[in-house]
């Protein structure tokens, strides 16, 4: 990847990327969430500059776009990313780069062999590896999010949602990640689904 100098245009796209997560209907992907995920691409060890540039605009742009419930969030934040990195002079093989790593966020899926695609499903998922009471805020927002939804549309949608999470061989499809996190992501998921269907 080519290492573009950063500019003003660049650092004005970031903070309108950062801005979106402060909106005020946003109570789980915010940015908490946001810093969240920087933090976690802190600790990742053995990236060249430029992979951790990618991974670092992506996650800055994988939920500017979140509108609760809307199918095509993701693909939203990655034409917008495209967009802002390619007005910036960022070339557009790189671009494209990062709106694919984002769109990876809709399904939380990516192959083996896709290090970087890895990573970022990873960093995203982290919190569901989080001790139980940081799991309960982080499900509490996610409701807050939905409050238009009905208590019987939550749960409903809910426990789809962590059953295709706890069916999967794996959450997390890094293994550094799954080594950390996905013993207590399993027990948070199935401690959830036990008091949805109690």
């Amino acid at each position: 990847m080519t290492e573009p100098s950063y500019d003003a245009c660049i650092v004005d796209a970031e903070l309108r990327a950062r801005a979106a997560y402060a909106a005020p209907d946003r109570h789980y992907h915010d940015e908490r969430h946001l810093e969240d995920c920087l933090r976690e691409l802190d600790w990742v060890h053995g990236l060249g500059g430029g992979e951790t540039r990618l991974l670092k605009w992506a996650i800055l742009w994988h939920d500017a776009v979140y509108e609760p419930g809307r199918a095509d969030n993701e693909d939203k934040s990655a034409e917008l990313a495209m967009m802002e990195l390619e007005r910036c002079g960022i070339a557009a093989a790189d671009a494209a780069e990062v709106a694919r790593l984002i769109r990876l966020t809709a399904d939380h899926r990516a192959e083996d062999g896709d290090r970087l695609g890895q990573l970022l499903v990873s960093i995203d998922l982290a919190i569901l590896g989080a001790d139980p009471s940081r799991y309960a805020d982080y499900v509490a927002a996610v409701r807050k999010e939905y409050a238009a939804v009905d208590d019987d549309g939550w749960k409903n949608g809910r426990t789809r949602v962590l059953r295709q999470l706890l069916d999967a061989d794996a959450i997390y499809p890094h293994p550094e990640f799954r080594s950390r996190l996905e013993r207590q992501a399993r027990a948070n998921i199935q401690a959830e689904l036990a008091a949805l269907e109690a």
